[in-house]
């Protein structure tokens, strides 16, 4: 019998980058860019990039939990991404650019939580990672523009600057996890 699949959203900064990596990850079946966790009903870029909306740029992945567990996409999530930093990744500042785990469970909210006091307990970071974990809510899909944009413009400048470099360090980092 097939397993069923779960869901969980994730915010690292710039939604280009974080699904580029995701895309490579081996039992994530689906990868969404998106906007979660603000106030505006049916939010577009324009209305999220003022940083007036509440949400969140994130991706919306869909996995095989028989395939890549929950802990394996942490973390993966919290190595392509700097978390102790608040509301800003690299030079995307704002709040919609925010470290969040946006979660559909208890099982995936526990996790999350558990998984930033290990961080902060083992000090493997110089400040405390800042990473909001909360259920989500008020999620909506990003513009067909932004989705899978990394796959469709590798050679735009931010892509070979940012993105780029995240998926190589991905695949060094978890190779086992990578997709062939």
């Amino acid at each position: 019998m097939a397993s069923a699949t779960q869901t969980l959203v994730l915010g690292g900064g710039c939604f280009w980058c974080t699904e580029s990596v995701f895309l490579q990850v081996r039992g994530v079946e689906q990868v969404e860019s998106g906007y979660c966790n603000g106030h505006a009903p049916n939010p577009t870029y324009a209305m999220v990039s003022t940083g007036t909306s509440g949400h969140n740029e994130v991706v919306r992945l869909v996995y095989d939990p028989a395939q890549v567990s929950l802990q394996d996409l942490l973390e993966v999530f919290f190595l392509i991404h700097d978390p102790t930093t608040l509301n800003r990744q690299g030079h995307d500042v704002g709040t919609q650019y925010r470290s969040g785990t946006y979660c559909t469970s208890q099982e995936q909210l526990d996790a999350a939580r558990a998984m930033v006091q290990a961080l902060d307990a083992s000090g493997t970071y110089a400040q405390p990672v800042v990473t909001e974990v909360q259920m989500l809510s008020n999620y909506a899909r990003a513009e067909e523009y932004h989705q899978n944009f990394f796959a469709k413009n590798p050679s735009q400048g931010y892509c070979v600057a940012v993105a780029g470099p995240k998926v190589d360090k991905f695949r060094k980092t978890f190779a086992r996890l990578a997709k062939p």
